[in-house]
């Protein structure tokens, strides 16, 4: 049912004849039918519907869960329908975020030149390119390519060394100290540092500072370069979103599978320390110490080679064993196993481990990668959001979170799909009407309520959900509580 050698026995089986008879070859066909049924009902049906009984009744252990602790911690999206939620998670990705100051275009003529160059969306698919082209270049090195081969990836990848060295550059004289504010600057400064180190410093550094192998790993480092392209990859993002919803169930189920694995590998120590090596217990699996046991119980925890391991253990007397060996310091006599201990040992192990804590993990990362795939597809995302943001910048280089009613009109057709509002668009933003406050200013709050709402829909529900959550926000954005509206677009 795991998959584990079954082939060998269905041989052994088709080989087979009547008691005290020798095995001839395929005498008995029809156990290929036999095992066949047996893989497809046994291993591919029964043992689906066992890890899906596990996920199930994972999930709804975690939904029991998740129900008390909004009854009891004052969660208000218990009894709401489908639209409310939609509307009440967009609420919540808009409230986490507010307007940020813009990185300054510089005075310098020249510097602003190379500023405009560097934050064109051109120069960045430019650099995804070459990162591409770069991993090409990795890919086809060998162990035994030749000299010339060698010398021809040697200045490929000076080529791009360069590349990248100028990108950093070129940003970092754009963008000054402003340049170590952005996570992804930091990391591809890090980068091309290792490059050049590993690229021209290789022998005198090997020779002198780390060892042969260590520095190995520092050239690895240039793979790392790949990396940037999740930065505008949304599948990948979610998936790593999912990844990362997933980790702290993830720690907990390790955990669990490290206790099982404590107790058994205690047990096995205590049953099977002295077990004759043959078949796959050597050196290394084993049950002498609890290092080895854990080895073996990993290994058996992947479903792979525990048949090895069983086998000795099997072993009960002569000649396969001898049950009167010594052992030096150890009153235990003999290197037999226990069969019906080890049978037990075994199964119970792979029972646990492998079918059940194991595909909890599986059943952690499908529930969070639906729960990211859900989010992906709901009207507004989490990029919306930062789209709005990022335009917002332009509008209001100072981060006031104010933009004057004049600018609007411009902002709302600056926006992508689906917060866009193509222009004629001034009697939709006027029907709006968009609380204003002294000098004919809007806040940004305002404007992507009203935004978002105009994609969710219109609901008198949804205006008092809005009413609901909307202290919330106004902790997040604190600049608004200051400014009383004295009209709006409508009134105006």
């Amino acid at each position: 049912a795991t998959f584990k050698g079954w082939m060998d026995i269905m041989y052994a089986a088709v080989d087979s004849r009547n008691v005290l008879d020798q095995p001839k070859y395929e005498d008995n066909l029809y156990m290929y039918l036999y095992f066949v049924i047996f893989i497809i009902f046994g291993s591919f049906f029964t043992l689906n519907l066992f890890i899906g009984v596990i996920i199930d009744n994972f999930n709804q252990q975690k939904k029991k869960i998740i129900f008390v602790s909004l009854v009891y911690f004052g969660g208000q999206d218990i009894f709401m329908t489908e639209e409310q939620k939609k509307y009440y998670n967009a609420m919540k990705k808009l409230g986490s975020k507010k307007p940020q100051k813009p990185i300054p275009r510089p005075a310098n003529k020249f510097q602003g030149m190379v500023f405009d160059f560097v934050t064109k969306q051109a120069f960045d698919i430019s650099i995804m390119i070459l990162i591409c082209l770069n991993m090409v270049t990795m890919m086809v090195e060998t162990d035994d390519q030749s000299e010339d081969m060698e010398n021809i990836l040697y200045w490929i990848n000076l080529v791009f060394i360069v590349l990248f060295t100028g990108e950093c550059v070129l940003k970092l004289i754009s963008l000054r100290h402003y340049y170590f504010t952005i996570g992804w600057n930091i990391f591809d400064f890090v980068v091309v540092i290792l490059s050049i180190v590993g690229m021209f410093l290789a022998e005198m550094i090997e020779k002198y500072f780390v060892s042969p192998t260590l520095f190995r790993v520092i050239r690895l480092a240039r793979i790392g370069r790949i990396l940037r392209l999740i930065k505008g990859a949304k599948g990948i993002r979610t998936l790593l979103f999912a990844l990362m919803m997933s980790l702290p169930a993830l720690f907990n189920i390790g955990l669990l599978l490290f206790l099982v694995m404590f107790i058994y590998a205690i047990f096995g120590m205590s049953n099977f320390a002295y077990v004759k090596r043959e078949v796959g217990i050597d050196d290394m699996f084993n049950f002498e110490t609890f290092g080895n046991s854990m080895i073996c119980l990993f290994q058996i925890t992947t479903s792979a080679g525990w048949d090895g391991l069983l086998a000795p253990i099997l072993n009960s007397g002569e000649p396969d064993c001898d049950p009167h060996k010594d052992h030096p310091g150890s009153s235990v006599k003999g290197d037999c196993g226990n069969p019906s201990v080890g049978i037990f040992f075994f199964v119970s192990y792979i029972i646990i481990s492998f079918l059940v804590v194991v595909n909890m993990y599986i059943a952690v990362i499908l529930e969070n990668f639906s729960v990211a795939t859900e989010e992906s597809a709901e009207p507004l995302s989490e990029d919306d959001f930062e789209m709005f943001y990022e335009v917002w910048e332009k509008f209001d280089p100072d981060a006031t979170q104010f933009i004057e009613y004049s600018k609007l009109s411009d902002f709302a057709a600056s926006l992508d799909p689906p917060l866009l509002i193509a222009k004629p668009n001034k009697v939709q933003l006027i029907a709006m009407d968009l609380p204003m406050v002294s000098g004919d200013r809007i806040h940004c709050l305002d404007i992507l309520f009203a935004f978002t709402k105009r994609v969710l829909g219109e609901s008198g529900e949804m205006d008092a959900l809005r009413i609901q959550m909307e202290d919330r926000f106004m902790a997040a954005n604190p600049s608004k509580v200051s400014y009383e509206p004295i009209t709006t677009t409508l009134k105006r």
